[in-house]
Formats: structure tokens, C-alpha cells, sequence
């Protein structure tokens, strides 16, 4: 039995029954770390002498009837989120050699619960990309074909997973970069509802759209930790006190949004599966599927590249090269500014700022930052509409429980195939994108794979704090 293959469920059974230790668990998923990650390049940083201290400990918890969910279970952490006393570069080289003082709560929570922190993955610097490419650490490559592209910017997370160099890790999400990473990899990816999850410890990219949540290898596992992670939490005032997760008994009402599966650049193959699945769920008693529309979703990526870049550009002014991380000798506190930023940052993180400089800028606030807020007010309509659907009008007479769509329009694609195209790159978020703007919950999971071998996931969009119907639905599927 390889140990590292096993899922949350199976790991803590295999734990309680003595079947294996912690210590062996972990070490499996170590030995599989040393043996893949210079082909895939999912760690940027792997603890393995404190990751099997921890393990012993985790053990001691075990022996002494103190066992949790996720006791000795091995997980990773994308390295936008800090992690105390451990390396966190957010990707960048500008934050290279910055040891955290603090940690993020959600990290704090498994942590509590005696699971053990194996390493911190590889993710566009700060999370600005879609593809993992605009890591300064290099590029992630798809395990299922190490020619292609993770996704982004969640990439290392979802291979560490998708490879079994861990059993589950946790990512960060503001435009997608959890679900579609989880889409090309085929893994379990879920952005929860925007303040489900405390953000409290991350690296801010876009404030207002910034979530964290898990990626693992089933759908029951990503409810485990999903409950585990969230709650109102006094470091983050956005955070909302939140019910357990139970899945529901009634029939649910899943609605077909027509504009996602005719977006530019749309694969046949892609559409083709996901259509197949949904004839599939329309089979279920349990499940009534309509079609729906939602006009305002081709709107969703102009908002997400103005509203995005606007706040990026106040978040990342804390990283200066003065304060944090890297500092190199200069003549001046401008040599050294400048500097730092100039060599720290890969080219997407410079555009965004420079973006979201100028959208803020005197004289243009108005022409695109305040308007693209207002369409992200329709948008955020549209989808209440839908759901709540009072006069009938939206879906054929009845509002929706669920949406599904995919995930991505196309499956993984090659490394270096859109990096230069920024526009290209952009339209990779096309389908995930319109659910953060508007503060929803949203899943990837495994729909299927192309006649290439490249994992297709299909997305299931959810109302605000209502995680446990998306997690019904994705139990059927």
C-alpha cells in the first residue's frame, strides 16, 4: 500500500487502527516530494526534519486517545499564506529569505488539530496569474502531462495533491486560482463564500475577493477541512459565523447558464464532457436540471482586471524591499527601493500595479475603477436573480439551488503557449472569474479526462453561505 496515495478518510482510519504511523505517512509523502518535485516543482520549501517531529507528536496524540480529523495527516500550503517560523515567499524573489512571525488562522486550525506541515508550494508570485508560470521559482508542471501548465495561481497546490506528495493542501483563491489549477490537475478545489473563511495570515493580492479553501483528493475530504478552516474569526472582520456543513435531503434544482458554455475559445472536447455529465445528473431523481442565462457574465473579466489590479496596487506597496524579506546594500533608500522591486517582482506583478496605479490615479477613478464596482453590482444581481428568482422570469418559473458549468474553456495547456499572450492569459478565468467577483461559492471537481490524458473539471456554483448544497451535488457526481 502506498501511504501517500490514501485520502483524509483513509489516512485517519488507517491512523486509529494502528494499520501505520504518522511518522510512515509522512515519510512516504517526503519520499515522494524528493522523488518528483525537480520534475514538477510543486515545493518551494519542504520542512522535512520538522515535518516528522511533528509526526512523532501527531503519533503521541494518536496513542493517547487525543486523535482529531486530522491528526498526522501530512498537508501543504500554498506559499501566498504564512506560516510561522517557517519560509513564506509568496512566489517572489523579493521575499526570499522572510520567516514568518505569525500565521494564518486557518493554517492554525489544522495545525491545532495535530495535522503536519509538510511544506509550502509554488504559486504565481502573490498570486498574479493563471498558468503558475509567473512563479520566480520556475514553472509548475501538470503531473498528468509535464509539457502542461498546473494552472494558476494555486498551481503547486493542486500537483502536490494531483501527485501525492501530500494527502491535502490549502490554497488561495481570488479570481479562480483554486478551481482552475484543481480543473487542470484533476483534484477537489473549492473557493468558499467570500468571508466563510478567515484571510486573516494570507497575502493580500485583491481584498475584496481574496478566499482561502482546501484542495484534496475527494469531495468528502474537501468538506472535512472546509469545516475545519471556517468561522468567524476576530483578526478578520470580514468573517461571518457560519453553520456545520450537513448535506441536504431535497431535491435540488441545478441550473444550466447558457453564456458559459459559449465563451470565446471554448473546447468541443471540454464542452462535450461536461454536457455528458450534466445528462447524467438530469437521470438523478434526486436532481432537476433548466437551463438559466446570465447576461452579465461577460462583464465578469473586464471588472476582475480593473478591480483586481486597483486594490493589488494598495496591497503590494507594504513590499518595498525595505521592511520584509530581501535586502541587499545600496548606496540610497531609492537604490534600494527600486531595486528590490525592480529584481523582486516577476513582469505580471509589475503590470497589475502599474494597472491599478493608473485606474486609481486622479482624473480616471471614475472612468474605471468606480464603474467597473457598479457592473460588479449587476453581476452580483444577476446571479441573486437566478438564485432567488421571484417573478419567475429567469428559470422557467422556479429559482435554482445550483449552477454548473466548466471550470475552464479548455483543458491544461503548454508551458510557454500563452505566457506572452496577456490577453490569452486573461480569458483562462473567463468561466471562474464571474463567481468571485460576485462573492459566491464555487467547486471544480473531476468531470472526466480528454482523448490527451488532460483532467476537464466541472464547476458547480453555489448561493452566498449555502457550501453544503454544492457539496451535495458534488456527492452525486
Amino acid at each position: 500500500m502506498e501511504l501517500n496515495r490514501l485520502t483524509i478518510i483513509e489516512c485517519h482510519d488507517g491512523l486509529k487502527k494502528g494499520d501505520f504511523t504518522s511518522v510512515e505517512l509522512t515519510q512516504a509523502c517526503l519520499d515522494r516530494i524528493k522523488k518528483r518535485n525537480k520534475k514538477i516543482n510543486a515545493f518551494i520549501s519542504v520542512f522535512e526534519k520538522e515535518a516528522l517531529e511533528e509526526a512523532k507528536k501527531a503519533d503521541e496524540m494518536i496513542a493517547t486517545d487525543r486523535q482529531q480529523e486530522l491528526t498526522g495527516i501530512p498537508f501543504a500550503v500554498k506559499d501566498a499564506i504564512n506560516t510561522i517560523d517557517r519560509r513564506s515567499t509568496g512566489g517572489g524573489k523579493i521575499l526570499d529569505n522572510y520567516i514568518s512571525p505569525y500565521e494564518a488562522t486557518v493554517i492554525t486550525k489544522i495545525r491545532e488539530q495535530g495535522a503536519v506541515l509538510i511544506g509550502k508550494n509554488n504559486c504565481d508570485a502573490f498570486g498574479h496569474g493563471a498558468s503558475n508560470e509567473q512563479s520566480m521559482y520556475g514553472p509548475v508542471r501538470n503531473p498528468h502531462d509535464e509539457k502542461h501548465v498546473s494552472g494558476g495561481s494555486s498551481g503547486g497546490s493542486a500537483v502536490s495533491v494531483a501527485d501525492h506528495q501530500c494527502i491535502f493542501s490549502i490554497g488561495e483563491d481570488t479570481g479562480g486560482s483554486i478551481r482552475q489549477p484543481a480543473s487542470f490537475c484533476g483534484v477537489v478545489g473549492l473557493r468558499p463564500s467570500y468571508g466563510r473563511n478567515s484571510r486573516y495570515g494570507i497575502m493580500p493580492m485583491a481584498s475584496s475577493l481574496d478566499t482561502v479553501g482546501p484542495l484534496t483528493k475527494t469531495v468528502e475530504d474537501c468538506a472535512i477541512v472546509q469545516k475545519i478552516i471556517e468561522g468567524r474569526d476576530k483578526k478578520d472582520a470580514t468573517t461571518v459565523e457560519t453553520q456545520d456543513i450537513a448535506s441536504s435531503k431535497k431535491k435540488l434544482r441545478v441550473g444550466v447558464p447558457k453564456e458559459y458554455f459559449n465563451v470565446e475559445g471554448m473546447d468541443e472536447e471540454v464542452k462535450k464532457i461536461i454536457e455528458g455529465k450534466i445528462q447524467k445528473l438530469g437521470k438523478n431523481k434526486k436532481i432537476e436540471i433548466m437551463p438559466v442565462s446570465l447576461p452579465m457574465t461577460k462583464y465578469a473579466i473586464p471588472v476582475y482586471y480593473l478591480v483586481v489590479p486597483s486594490e493589488d496596487s494598495s496591497n503590494m506597496g507594504r513590499l518595498d524591499g525595505v521592511r520584509y524579506g530581501v535586502q541587499a546594500k545600496h548606496k540610497t533608500l531609492y537604490d534600494l527601493y527600486a531595486k528590490s522591486r525592480a529584481e523582486g517582482f516577476p513582469e505580471e506583478v509589475k503590470r497589475r500595479i502599474m494597472i491599478g496605479t493608473y485606474a486609481l490615479s486622479a482624473g480616471y477613478y471614475d472612468a474605471y475603477y468606480k464603474k467597473a464596482q457598479k457592473v460588479r453590482t449587476l453581476i452580483r444581481q444577476d446571479f441573486e436573480r437566478v438564485f432567488s428568482d421571484p417573478d419567475g422570469s429567469a428559470s422557467g418559473g422556479v429559482g435554482v439551488d445550483l449552477l454548473v458549468t466548466p471550470t475552464s474553456p479548455f483543458p491544461a495547456f503548454k508551458v510557454g503557449e500563452k505566457k506572452d499572450d496577456i490577453l490569452a492569459m486573461y480569458l483562462a478565468d473567463v468561466l471562474v472569474a464571474p463567481a468571485a467577483v460576485a462573492g459566491l461559492p464555487a467547486i471544480s471537481v473531476p468531470a472526466g479526462k480528454t482523448k490527451k490524458g488532460l483532467p476537464v473539471g466541472l464547476q458547480i456554483i453555489g448561493n452566498r453561505l449555502e457550501e453544503e448544497k454544492i457539496f451535495q451535488l458534488a456527492d452525486f457526481i
